[in-house]
Protein backbone atom coordinates (compact mmCIF):
# COMPACT_ATOMS: atom_id res chain seq x y z
CA UNK A 1 0.00 0.00 0.00
CA UNK A 2 1.32 3.56 -0.77
CA UNK A 3 2.38 5.39 2.06
CA UNK A 4 2.15 9.15 0.95
CA UNK A 5 2.79 10.06 4.64
CA UNK A 6 6.13 8.28 4.97
CA UNK A 7 7.44 9.24 1.28
CA UNK A 8 6.87 13.10 2.12
CA UNK A 9 8.67 12.32 5.50
CA UNK A 10 11.96 10.47 3.67
CA UNK A 11 12.18 13.31 1.27
CA UNK A 12 12.15 15.84 3.94
CA UNK A 13 14.51 13.61 6.50
CA UNK A 14 17.03 13.13 3.54
CA UNK A 15 17.21 16.94 3.41
CA UNK A 16 17.38 17.71 6.68
CA UNK A 17 19.67 15.27 8.11
CA UNK A 18 23.15 14.86 8.83
CA UNK A 19 26.06 12.78 8.25
CA UNK A 20 28.92 12.13 10.61
CA UNK A 21 30.52 15.16 9.28
CA UNK A 22 27.61 17.21 10.38
CA UNK A 23 27.81 15.59 14.02
CA UNK A 24 29.61 17.51 17.08
CA UNK A 25 28.58 14.72 19.72
CA UNK A 26 31.52 12.55 20.57
CA UNK A 27 29.31 9.41 21.52
CA UNK A 28 26.75 9.97 18.41
CA UNK A 29 30.02 10.82 16.10
CA UNK A 30 31.72 7.59 17.04
CA UNK A 31 28.27 5.54 16.73
CA UNK A 32 27.54 6.48 13.48
CA UNK A 33 31.15 6.48 12.21
CA UNK A 34 31.78 2.96 13.47
CA UNK A 35 28.45 1.28 13.81
CA UNK A 36 26.13 2.71 12.04
CA UNK A 37 28.31 3.42 8.79
CA UNK A 38 29.57 -0.08 9.20
CA UNK A 39 28.66 -1.96 5.85
CA UNK A 40 31.38 -4.77 5.45
CA UNK A 41 29.64 -8.65 5.85
CA UNK A 42 30.46 -9.93 8.86
CA UNK A 43 30.31 -13.98 9.58
CA UNK A 44 26.92 -13.55 11.21
CA UNK A 45 25.35 -12.49 8.25
CA UNK A 46 25.46 -14.96 6.34
CA UNK A 47 23.12 -18.15 8.17
CA UNK A 48 20.34 -15.61 8.85
CA UNK A 49 19.96 -14.73 5.10
CA UNK A 50 20.39 -17.71 3.66
CA UNK A 51 17.26 -18.47 6.03
CA UNK A 52 15.63 -15.05 4.69
CA UNK A 53 16.23 -16.16 1.47
CA UNK A 54 13.77 -19.74 2.22
CA UNK A 55 11.36 -17.59 3.85
CA UNK A 56 10.44 -16.01 0.85
CA UNK A 57 10.11 -19.19 -1.15
CA UNK A 58 8.12 -20.81 1.62
CA UNK A 59 4.65 -21.89 0.09
CA UNK A 60 3.05 -22.74 3.50
CA UNK A 61 -0.50 -20.91 4.43
CA UNK A 62 -1.34 -19.77 8.04
CA UNK A 63 -3.31 -18.33 9.67
CA UNK A 64 -2.54 -14.38 11.00
CA UNK A 65 -3.43 -13.39 14.10
CA UNK A 66 -3.31 -9.12 13.99
CA UNK A 67 -3.73 -7.62 17.21
CA UNK A 68 -1.77 -4.49 15.91
CA UNK A 69 -3.36 -0.66 15.63
CA UNK A 70 -6.79 -1.34 17.52
CA UNK A 71 -8.54 -2.73 14.49
CA UNK A 72 -11.29 -5.39 14.35
CA UNK A 73 -11.48 -5.80 11.40
CA UNK A 74 -9.32 -9.20 8.89
CA UNK A 75 -8.15 -9.80 12.99
CA UNK A 76 -7.57 -13.48 11.11
CA UNK A 77 -6.54 -13.51 8.20
CA UNK A 78 -4.46 -16.37 5.78
CA UNK A 79 -1.12 -15.80 4.79
CA UNK A 80 1.42 -17.74 2.91
CA UNK A 81 4.87 -17.37 5.00
CA UNK A 82 6.72 -15.54 1.94
CA UNK A 83 4.18 -12.99 1.78
CA UNK A 84 4.97 -12.40 5.70
CA UNK A 85 8.81 -12.88 4.62
CA UNK A 86 8.43 -10.04 1.29
CA UNK A 87 6.12 -7.21 3.30
CA UNK A 88 6.80 -7.75 7.39
CA UNK A 89 10.40 -8.36 7.68
CA UNK A 90 13.29 -5.81 8.52
CA UNK A 91 15.08 -5.68 4.87
CA UNK A 92 18.60 -6.98 4.96
CA UNK A 93 20.07 -3.70 5.82
CA UNK A 94 18.08 -2.64 8.78
CA UNK A 95 18.18 -5.69 10.44
CA UNK A 96 22.03 -5.51 9.90
CA UNK A 97 21.97 -2.15 11.56
CA UNK A 98 20.43 -3.47 14.17
CA UNK A 99 22.70 -6.30 14.92
CA UNK A 100 25.34 -3.96 14.49
CA UNK A 101 23.93 -1.38 17.40
CA UNK A 102 23.14 -4.28 19.73
CA UNK A 103 26.82 -5.99 19.73
CA UNK A 104 27.96 -2.34 20.15
CA UNK A 105 25.91 -1.57 23.23
CA UNK A 106 26.31 -5.32 24.57
CA UNK A 107 23.37 -5.46 26.54
CA UNK A 108 22.75 -8.42 29.01
CA UNK A 109 19.22 -8.20 28.55
CA UNK A 110 16.69 -7.75 25.72
CA UNK A 111 13.50 -7.41 25.19
CA UNK A 112 11.99 -7.17 21.49
CA UNK A 113 8.31 -6.15 20.93
CA UNK A 114 6.95 -7.85 17.61
CA UNK A 115 9.04 -11.14 16.68
CA UNK A 116 7.08 -11.71 13.17
CA UNK A 117 9.36 -15.11 11.46
CA UNK A 118 12.38 -14.28 14.06
CA UNK A 119 14.59 -12.51 11.82
CA UNK A 120 15.75 -9.59 13.70
CA UNK A 121 14.97 -11.50 16.80
CA UNK A 122 17.90 -14.33 15.42
CA UNK A 123 19.88 -11.10 14.54
CA UNK A 124 20.08 -9.92 18.45
CA UNK A 125 20.76 -13.33 19.33
CA UNK A 126 23.92 -13.48 17.05
CA UNK A 127 25.20 -10.35 18.09
CA UNK A 128 25.02 -11.09 22.33
CA UNK A 129 24.90 -14.89 22.43
CA UNK A 130 25.13 -14.67 26.63
CA UNK A 131 22.24 -11.50 26.43
CA UNK A 132 18.50 -13.23 27.71
CA UNK A 133 16.88 -12.57 24.51
CA UNK A 134 12.73 -11.94 25.04
CA UNK A 135 10.55 -11.92 22.04
CA UNK A 136 6.74 -10.65 22.27
CA UNK A 137 4.47 -12.21 19.00
CA UNK A 138 0.70 -11.75 19.18
CA UNK A 139 -0.63 -14.47 16.30
CA UNK A 140 0.56 -17.54 17.69
CA UNK A 141 0.94 -19.28 14.00
CA UNK A 142 3.37 -16.73 13.55
CA UNK A 143 5.30 -17.72 16.96
CA UNK A 144 5.23 -21.29 15.96
CA UNK A 145 7.47 -20.28 12.67
CA UNK A 146 9.56 -18.07 14.36
CA UNK A 147 10.20 -20.79 16.83
CA UNK A 148 11.12 -23.47 14.14
CA UNK A 149 13.41 -20.67 12.36
CA UNK A 150 15.72 -20.32 16.04
CA UNK A 151 15.91 -23.98 15.87
CA UNK A 152 16.85 -23.89 12.51
CA UNK A 153 19.89 -21.50 13.64
CA UNK A 154 20.28 -23.38 17.07
CA UNK A 155 18.99 -20.18 18.84
CA UNK A 156 16.59 -22.54 21.24
CA UNK A 157 17.19 -20.54 24.52
CA UNK A 158 15.30 -17.32 22.94
CA UNK A 159 12.49 -16.90 25.20
CA UNK A 160 9.31 -16.58 23.13
CA UNK A 161 6.31 -15.28 24.53
CA UNK A 162 2.99 -15.45 22.65
CA UNK A 163 -0.06 -12.76 23.74
CA UNK A 164 -0.95 -9.35 23.57
CA UNK A 165 1.52 -7.19 24.05
CA UNK A 166 -0.52 -4.88 26.61
CA UNK A 167 -0.52 -8.12 28.77
CA UNK A 168 2.59 -9.56 27.60
CA UNK A 169 5.05 -6.56 28.10
CA UNK A 170 3.60 -5.22 31.40
CA UNK A 171 4.34 -9.36 32.68
CA UNK A 172 7.77 -9.22 30.59
CA UNK A 173 9.06 -6.33 32.44
CA UNK A 174 8.36 -7.48 35.70
CA UNK A 175 10.28 -10.17 35.15
CA UNK A 176 13.17 -8.19 36.82
CA UNK A 177 14.38 -5.23 37.53
CA UNK A 178 15.70 -3.50 34.81
CA UNK A 179 16.20 -3.91 30.55
CA UNK A 180 19.37 -2.16 28.74
CA UNK A 181 17.85 -2.76 25.53
CA UNK A 182 14.28 -2.94 24.66
CA UNK A 183 13.16 -3.00 20.68
CA UNK A 184 9.35 -1.71 20.03
CA UNK A 185 7.73 -2.98 16.62
CA UNK A 186 4.56 -4.03 16.80
CA UNK A 187 1.51 -1.60 17.43
CA UNK A 188 1.89 1.32 15.30
CA UNK A 189 -0.07 3.51 16.76
CA UNK A 190 0.54 7.19 18.81
CA UNK A 191 -1.22 5.69 22.19
CA UNK A 192 0.08 2.35 22.22
CA UNK A 193 3.60 3.26 21.14
CA UNK A 194 3.42 6.02 24.00
CA UNK A 195 2.29 3.27 26.73
CA UNK A 196 5.15 0.86 25.53
CA UNK A 197 7.54 3.99 26.16
CA UNK A 198 5.91 4.78 29.68
CA UNK A 199 5.86 0.88 31.26
CA UNK A 200 9.17 0.61 30.00
CA UNK A 201 10.55 3.85 31.82
CA UNK A 202 10.61 2.22 35.60
CA UNK A 203 12.79 -0.54 34.30
CA UNK A 204 15.21 1.93 32.41
CA UNK A 205 18.90 2.91 33.38
CA UNK A 206 21.43 5.21 32.67
CA UNK A 207 23.01 2.94 29.68
CA UNK A 208 19.40 1.38 28.83
CA UNK A 209 18.62 2.17 25.41
CA UNK A 210 15.42 1.99 23.55
CA UNK A 211 15.25 1.39 19.62
CA UNK A 212 11.71 2.39 18.15
CA UNK A 213 11.14 0.96 14.54
CA UNK A 214 8.48 3.03 12.10
CA UNK A 215 8.69 6.19 13.79
CA UNK A 216 7.36 8.15 10.20
CA UNK A 217 4.62 5.86 9.40
CA UNK A 218 1.92 8.27 10.35
CA UNK A 219 1.30 11.09 12.13
CA UNK A 220 0.30 9.62 14.80
CA UNK A 221 3.95 7.55 14.78
CA UNK A 222 5.48 10.46 14.57
CA UNK A 223 3.72 12.51 17.21
CA UNK A 224 4.11 10.05 19.43
CA UNK A 225 8.36 10.61 18.32
CA UNK A 226 8.14 14.24 18.97
CA UNK A 227 6.85 13.83 22.61
CA UNK A 228 9.23 10.56 23.61
CA UNK A 229 12.00 12.91 22.68
CA UNK A 230 10.95 15.69 25.10
CA UNK A 231 10.61 13.48 27.82
CA UNK A 232 13.08 14.91 30.75
CA UNK A 233 14.44 11.49 30.78
CA UNK A 234 15.68 11.35 27.58
CA UNK A 235 19.18 13.05 26.92
CA UNK A 236 19.68 12.11 23.51
CA UNK A 237 17.55 10.87 20.65
CA UNK A 238 19.00 9.53 17.01
CA UNK A 239 16.48 9.51 14.12
CA UNK A 240 17.69 7.51 11.74
CA UNK A 241 14.06 7.75 9.78
CA UNK A 242 13.21 4.05 9.82
CA UNK A 243 13.93 3.67 13.78
CA UNK A 244 14.40 5.93 16.26
CA UNK A 245 17.48 5.55 19.21
CA UNK A 246 16.57 6.87 22.53
CA UNK A 247 19.06 7.74 24.95
CA UNK A 248 19.18 8.24 28.71
CA UNK A 249 22.62 9.21 29.70
CA UNK A 250 22.99 11.59 32.33
CA UNK A 251 26.52 12.74 31.19
CA UNK A 252 25.28 13.70 28.15
CA UNK A 253 23.07 17.31 27.04
CA UNK A 254 20.31 16.98 26.07
CA UNK A 255 20.03 16.90 22.19
CA UNK A 256 18.12 15.24 19.37
CA UNK A 257 20.46 14.10 15.87
CA UNK A 258 18.69 13.23 12.61
CA UNK A 259 21.41 10.84 10.69
CA UNK A 260 21.03 9.93 7.09
CA UNK A 261 21.15 6.15 6.96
Amino acid sequence: MFNSTLVFNYIKHVFTANTRHGVHSPFVYRLVDEVIYDFKDKADYFEIENLRTKLLKDDRLITVTDLGAGSLVNKHKQKRIKAIAKNALKSKKLAQLLYRLVKDFEPKNVIELGTCLGITTSYFKKAVPQARVITIEGCPQTAAIAKGNFQQLSLDDIELVIGNFDDQLPRVLNTQDAFDLIYIDGNHTQEATLNYFNWCLPKIHEKSVMIFDDIYWSEGMKAAWEQMKQHPQVSVTIDLFWIGLVFFKKDQAKENFRIRF
